[in-house]
C-alpha cells in the first residue's frame, strides 16, 4: 500500500507533515518540493435571494474608510456584484462577486498566500452576510491549484508516462503519442471525513518541467450566527490535503533514474 493511501487516517511514518518536505517510501531518502500555487477558488453557497447591489456597495464603503480595502473596485453585473482588483499581470484575476445563490471567491495568478485567502474569505463574507441577511451557507467548494517540479525528471510528461504509470509500449495501441498525461482521483465523503475532494494530477502543458496539480474540496453547511470561521479553516484544509499527502503519493514515484 502507498503511504498516505488514506486521507482520513494518520499519516504514516515514511511521510512527513511538514509542508514541503516528502520522503520517498522506497528509498527512504528526503525530497523537497516546493509548491507554487496559482490558484485559489472559493464558492459559499446560500438559497437564492434577489441580486441587490446596495448591500455590497455598503461594504465595499466601509472597507475603504478603514484605510485597508481588499478590493479596489465595485461593479454591478446582471448577475450580481463585483468587487475586484485591477492587474497588469496576463491572466491574473483577483475579484469577489456576490451572484444571487453563492459568494465567489477568486485570486489567480496574484501570489496571494492561503492564510490570506482564507482570511478575506472569511472577513468578507461576515460583513456582507450581515448586510445581506444570509442566515445559512449551504455548502463550500475550495479549489487550490498548484505547480511542483519532478526532482528526478525534466520533463513532467515523462515523470508521468514512465514514473508514474510505468507505460512502456502500450501507448502504441493508440496511433499517436499523447502530449498531455494526467490522472483524476475522487475520494468520496466518509464517516470520519465527511468532505470530499477531487484531486487533478497532469503534466503542465505551458511548462512541461512543471506538475499541475488541482484539489477540488467540498464541505459542508455553515451557519452564519455560528461564526464562519470553517470557511478560512476549509481553505488551509485543502492546502494541507495537497502538502501532507498528494506531495508524498507523488514523491513514491519520483526514483532516480539509471544513467
Amino acid at each position: 500500500m502507498l503511504p498516505c493511501g488514506d486521507p482520513a487516517g494518520p499519516c504514516p511514518a515514511t511521510c512527513n507533515p511538514l509542508p514541503g518536505l516528502v520522503t520517498i517510501g522506497r528509498l527512504g531518502s528526503p525530497m523537497y518540493y516546493a509548491p507554487r500555487t496559482i490558484a485559489f477558488l472559493c464558492e459559499l453557497l446560500h438559497p437564492p435571494v434577489a441580486p441587490d447591489p446596495g448591500p455590497v456597495q455598503r461594504v465595499h464603503n466601509q472597507l475603504f474608510e478603514s484605510g485597508d480595502p481588499p478590493y479596489q473596485s465595485f461593479h454591478v453585473t446582471p448577475e450580481g456584484s463585483v468587487l475586484s482588483n485591477p492587474s497588469t499581470r496576463p491572466g491574473a484575476v483577483s475579484s469577489a462577486s456576490f451572484l444571487k445563490d453563492r459568494f465567489q471567491f477568486r485570486e489567480e495568478l496574484t501570489g496571494e498566500t492561503t492564510e490570506g485567502f482564507g482570511e478575506r474569505v472569511q472577513k468578507l463574507a461576515t460583513q456582507v452576510c450581515s448586510e445581506k441577511g444570509i442566515q445559512i451557507f449551504t455548502a463550500q467548494v475550495v479549489t487550490v491549484r498548484t505547480l511542483i517540479n519532478p526532482k528526478n525528471w525534466r520533463d513532467s510528461r515523462g515523470f508521468l508516462k514512465e514514473g508514474v504509470f510505468k507505460f512502456d509500449g502500450e501507448l502504441q495501441c493508440l496511433g499517436r503519442e499523447p502530449q498531455l498525461f494526467g490522472l483524476r482521483l475522487v475520494f468520496p465523503p466518509t464517516q470520519d471525513s465527511p468532505n470530499a475532494f477531487t484531486l487533478r494530477i497532469e503534466s503542465f502543458a505551458s511548462d512541461p518541467r512543471s506538475l499541475f496539480i488541482e484539489n477540488q474540496a467540498s464541505f459542508g453547511p455553515q451557519v452564519v450566527a455560528r461564526g464562519l470561521e470553517e470557511t478560512s479553516a476549509n481553505v488551509q484544509r485543502n492546502y494541507t490535503f495537497i502538502v501532507e499527502r498528494v506531495l508524498p503519493f507523488l514523491g513514491n514515484f519520483d526514483a532516480r533514474q539509471e544513467a
